[in-house]
């Protein structure tokens, strides 16, 4: 009997247990839902887009001596900087007699046709020396910069074409004399058409 009873009593603890938790009202609160009306659907009509592609421009030999013409003195024939440096191009002295070029600086100021030509001399000379750097590398890109023919023949412009083919060889970037150096030029003047 006492096993019985050892048996009986956990299982009437049980049994009265669970009545008495089943036995507990629950009251579970609902939320209340208002009910609004269904918006109503009013068709839109089809828009129109149209998109204009931009016109590529395609820069010319004239564009690029406007620019580099611009970006050294503002297309002014007739100025010379501190440095002494002289008319549209910004000229040297030693550059034109390099060229074949034997004038004073007034005759070259005061000769807009004699600068344009010192120019297109100058840009012919540093063609021939630098051609072997623009063909190896034209159109990729050499110490992160994009090789261009006109990108290099600026550069040359501003530092002479011995800078330029140091660059080349070893990444030396030159400066002048108001710190623009040469890479600033390649990018700046890069993707003009030249006749050369």
């Amino acid at each position: 009997m006492k096993n019985l009873l050892k048996i009986l009593i956990p299982v009437v603890v049980c049994v009265i247990m669970a009545f008495k938790f089943t036995s507990i009202p629950l009251t579970i609160e609902q939320p209340q839902v208002s009910i609004t009306k269904t918006p109503k659907v009013v068709p839109v009509k089809p828009v129109e887009v149209k998109i204009e592609v931009p016109e590529i421009k395609t820069y010319n030999h004239s564009d690029f001596l406007e620019a580099i013409g611009n970006y050294e003195s503002g297309n002014r024939y007739h100025i010379s900087n501190r440095f002494g440096y002289m008319g549209r191009y910004q000229f040297h002295r030693s550059t034109l007699k390099a060229l074949g070029f034997n004038v004073t600086r007034k005759e070259f100021l005061n000769n807009p046709g004699l600068q344009e030509e010192a120019m297109d001399r100058l840009l012919t000379s540093n063609y021939r020396t630098l051609k072997k750097y623009i063909r190896k590398y034209e159109g990729e890109k050499r110490y992160g910069v994009l090789i261009t023919k006109s990108g290099v023949l600026a550069a040359a412009h501003l530092g002479g074409a011995g800078n330029v083919s140091k660059w080349f060889r070893r990444g030396v970037n030159f400066e002048d004399g108001n710190g623009t150096k040469i890479t600033t030029y390649m990018k700046v003047f890069n993707g003009y058409s030249l006749n050369l």
